[in-house]
Order: structure tokens, then C-alpha cells, then sequence
């Protein structure tokens, strides 16, 4: 079993068994886990981040309408589905964040885009691995808040790796 396999397995069980699950009792009860794309190397990425002069801190708004705060860190630059994209990284008190949305968006994707927690590398690069980008909780139950994704991480491009949408 691959460790992407491993990983995904846990995190049905978390969804299906453990009190913090995001879903209701009502989800669980048809619950057969989560929908994903299958595991794509070509979008396993260590990207050289081009570090923002000015670490200016921002809000982002959430799906409840709050905000939180974020600095806005660097942006990087790849392919995807050959085109080429760009996504800003943003930090947070518990490390780096990276929300995008995709092309797929409302089709296969979770609409208000999907998240990943960038791996900082030695040199200003970072390890983005797409497939296991991850839904936030409001994808399941609206009781949780989450960061919108910002304009500037939204693609045009297809990131087919990592969770499709839900559906129980």
C-alpha cells in the first residue's frame, strides 16, 4: 500500500468514526469515504518560491463571514494540464497555507477551492503535492468556518489530484 493509500485510508476512518469529524451523525451513517482523483506524480512539486519583499499581513474572509488574518508570503510558479499557473503561499501562526481553486471547480472540485499545508524546503523552495489537497470542513457540514480562497489563487488550469468533490 502506498503511503498516499495509507494516508487516505486514516483520514476515512477519522471521517467516519472519530467525534471531531466534520460530518453529521446523519453523513456517517452513509458514509463509504471520501472521493478522490488518483495519485498524479506530475503534480508532486518542490517549487523555488519567490519570496514577497514586503510580508504584508492580509484577511481572508470565511465561509461564515469572518475573517482571518494571513501574511502573504511568496508566489511560485508551474504547470498544470500544460498550461502554466501561478498560486500564492500564504503564513499563518501554524505554518504555510495554500489555497487554490481549479478549473474543475463546481464540476469535480469543491467549488470554493481546496487547501494544502506547503512543505517549506531548504532555499526558498517548498514541497506542493497536490494530491492531498483537501476540502475544507465547510465542504461537508456549513457550521464549520472557512478561509475563501483569494483571486489571485484562482486557475484556469485543471489540478486533477487530490479530494473530488462530496457526495454521501
Amino acid at each position: 500500500m502506498s503511503e498516499l493509500t495509507e494516508f487516505r485510508k486514516e483520514k476515512d476512518e477519522f471521517f467516519a468514526r472519530h467525534p471531531q469529524s466534520p460530518l453529521t451523525p446523519e453523513q456517517r451513517r452513509d458514509f463509504h469515504g471520501l472521493n478522490y482523483f488518483e495519485e498524479n506524480a506530475a503534480l508532486r512539486l518542490e517549487v523555488k518560491v519567490e519570496r514577497f519583499p514586503e510580508q504584508t499581513p492580509m484577511l481572508m474572509q470565511t465561509s461564515t463571514g469572518g475573517t482571518q488574518e494571513y501574511i502573504r508570503y511568496g508566489r511560485f510558479r508551474f504547470q498544470a494540464d500544460g498550461q502554466d499557473a501561478e498560486l500564492t503561499i500564504y503564513q499563518a501562526n501554524y505554518g504555510f497555507f495554500l489555497p487554490f481553486v481549479d478549473s474543475l471547480a463546481g464540476k469535480e472540485t469543491y467549488p470554493a477551492g481546496r487547501y494544502l499545508e506547503p512543505e517549506p524546503l531548504p532555499g526558498d523552495r517548498f514541497l506542493v503535492d497536490f494530491n492531498v489537497a483537501y476540502n475544507p470542513y465547510c465542504a461537508y457540514n456549513e457550521m464549520w468556518s472557512c478561509p475563501i480562497t483569494p483571486a489571485e489563487n484562482r486557475l484556469k488550469a485543471p489540478i486533477r489530484a487530490g479530494e473530488r468533490l462530496f457526495h454521501v
